[in-house]
């Protein structure tokens, strides 16, 4: 489905209606990521998966940085006339997600974290960025998935379902050069999320797959530390993309968390 908005087109899925749970997808992906939560949503709850922008459907924006996609992405809520939504997001969706809050607290019901983290990149990470962006534009996309893909899904997956690392590796080939690369420019100018996450005030589920060597378990349990009354879940043999790698873990964890923590009703 693709919703006009005050920045432009956005591509989106929907699945399930009730409240509103917004899905904010990692790099260089697209809304195809979430695909296991919207075949499978909890009852009395609405999903919202959009691709960001510049990737999918979704046109490019001007500006490249983390507080303009928070802005874009309020902006696509507007456009479907959502008030407050539970945001959740992996990897850079969790970037983003922080960022909402940050920005657009009254728009945050709940926050699911999943395989992120909150620091800003270290000198060794902005160096790597810096060589795969040579890479994205001397070698193309595919290049930049052949480095990727090994630490996107854990040794598990590998290993017994290779079929899934295809569809992974296919999603990230598919983006384009322009959309990966503005993506790139996000995460490298975003600010340290650390000092925002005792300001959280909503109900938090962090999730983290054990074999997740991006942003590694010590990671969540940071995030959870530091985020008054939040959960922590370890999902057993999945690596970065969790929610893709054992869906139905991810999805039982969801709904444990929607049912018990969101009370259902008018946003």
């Amino acid at each position: 489905m693709i919703v006009r908005t005050a920045f432009g087109p956005v591509g989106y899925d929907e699945a399930g209606t009730g409240e509103p749970v917004l899905w904010l997808h990692g790099y260089p992906l697209d809304r195809s990521l979430w695909a296991p939560q919207l075949a499978d949503p909890v009852p009395g709850f609405r999903y919202l998966a959009p691709d960001l922008p510049g990737f999918g459907e979704s046109a490019r924006i001007a500006s490249t940085t983390l507080d303009a996609w928070a802005d874009w992405t309020v902006a696509f809520l507007d456009a479907l006339g959502v008030g407050r939504a539970v945001v959740g997001g992996l990897s850079m969706g969790g970037y983003l997600a922080l960022a909402i809050w940050r920005r657009h607290p009254q728009r945050v019901r709940a926050l699911i974290l999943a395989d992120t983290r909150a620091g800003a990149d270290s000198a060794e990470v902005r160096a790597k960025r810096d060589e795969m962006r040579m890479v994205l534009l001397s070698q193309g996309v595919g290049a930049v998935a052949d480095r990727l893909i090994t630490g996107m899904v854990g040794k598990t997956t590998r290993a017994q379902r290779p079929e899934l690392v295809a569809r992974l590796d296919a999603t990230m080939r598919r983006s384009s050069v322009d959309a990966v690369s503005d993506a790139r420019e996000v995460l490298l100018g975003r600010p340290d999320a650390t000092p925002t996450l005792a300001t959280v005030t909503v109900p938090t589920l962090i999730i983290c797959g054990d074999e997740d060597v991006l942003t590694p378990v010590a990671e969540s349990r940071a995030l959870q530390a530091a985020i008054p009354g939040s959960r922590l879940e370890v999902i057993a043999g999945a690596g970065h993309v969790s929610n893709f790698e054992a869906p139905t873990v991810f999805n039982r964890l969801l709904k444990t968390y929607l049912t018990a923590t969101i009370r259902t009703g008018p946003t």
